[in-house]
C-alpha cells in the first residue's frame, strides 16, 4: 500500500453510503453503490498504483446485497480490511458471509418495525389533534434521527472492527430492539386505534357503515394478521387507507 486512511476518505465513504442503492441493479444489486462509496477510501489506500486501484474496484463491483441502512457495517470493514492489506479473497469472503444477516437485521428492524412504528406514532398524534404538518414534520425527524444513526453507528463498528465486527453485532443484540421496538409499536396502534374510534370526527360519530367496517378489520386482523407478510407495514397501510377514505367521504 502506499497510502492510509485519512478523515476525509473515511468521511467521503461514509457520505457516498447514502447513494449507494443509486445505481441498484438485478445483476450486482448494491455491488455497484458499494465500489462507488469505497472508491475515496481505495484511492487513498492505493495511491498511483493503478492496477491495484482497478483490481480493488472490481472486486467491490461484484454483487452485493443487503438491508442499505445497514450496509454501511460490510462498506466500514470492508475499508478496514482494504487498508490493513488483506487478500482479495478474504474480502471477498467477508461480504459474502455478513450481506444475508445484515440483510435479515435490517428489514426485520427497519421496514417491519421503525417505519411503521413511526408512521403509526405520526397518525396517532394527527388524530390526537397535531395539525397535518406538525405530524409530517415529527415523523421525518424522528425517522431520521433512528435512520441515520443506524447508518452512522453500523459504519463506525465496520470500521473499527473490520473481520471481527460479527462480536460487535451481536452485543448490540439487533434482534432484541426489534422486539422491544414491536412492543412500542403495538401500544401506538392501540393509541391510533382509539383515537380514530372515539376522537373528534372518528369513526364513533360516521355511523353504523364505518363501525362495521372497522369491527370487520379487527376481526380480520386477529384471525389472519399473523400470517400477514411484515404484518407491522400492512397495518400501517391499512391505517393510512382509513383514514384517508374517512377524510374523503367525511
Amino acid at each position: 500500500m502506499s497510502g492510509t486512511l485519512t478523515r476525509g476518505a473515511v468521511v467521503s465513504t461514509f457520505l457516498r453510503s447514502f447513494l449507494i442503492q443509486g445505481s441498484w441493479n438485478y445483476h450486482t444489486m448494491l455491488g455497484s453503490g458499494f465500489a462507488f462509496a469505497m472508491l475515496p477510501g481505495l484511492k487513498r489506500i492505493h495511491g498511483a498504483d493503478g492496477q491495484a486501484l482497478d483490481a480493488a474496484v472490481q472486486r467491490h463491483l461484484e454483487h452485493f446485497n443487503a438491508h442499505p441502512y445497514l450496509a454501511g457495517v460490510a462498506l466500514g470493514a470492508a475499508l478496514r480490511l482494504e487498508a490493513d492489506g488483506a487478500d482479495a479473497e478474504t474480502v471477498r469472503r467477508f461480504k459474502l458471509a455478513v450481506r444475508g444477516p445484515l440483510g435479515g437485521l435490517g428489514d426485520a428492524l427497519v421496514w417491519a418495525t421503525w417505519l411503521p412504528g413511526v408512521s403509526v406514532m405520526a397518525l396517532a398524534l394527527y388524530w390526537l389533534g397535531l395539525p397535518g404538518w406538525g405530524s409530517a414534520v415529527l415523523f421525518l425527524l424522528v425517522y431520521n434521527l433512528g435512520h441515520i444513526g443506524l447508518r452512522l453507528w453500523g459504519f463506525r463498528v465496520g470500521l473499527r472492527d473490520g473481520r471481527a465486527v460479527g462480536r460487535s453485532l451481536e452485543r448490540a443484540n439487533l434482534s432484541g430492539w426489534t422486539a422491544r421496538l414491536k412492543s412500542v409499536a403495538a401500544l401506538l396502534l392501540g393509541l391510533l386505534a382509539g383515537a380514530v374510534l372515539a376522537g373528534d370526527g372518528g369513526l364513533a360519530t360516521s355511523g353504523v357503515l364505518w363501525t362495521a367496517l372497522a369491527a370487520g378489520a379487527f376481526l380480520a386482523g386477529l384471525r389472519v394478521g399473523h400470517h400477514a407478510w411484515r404484518p407491522a407495514a400492512a397495518t400501517v397501510v391499512a391505517a393510512i387507507a382509513l383514514v384517508a377514505a374517512a377524510g374523503a367521504l367525511g
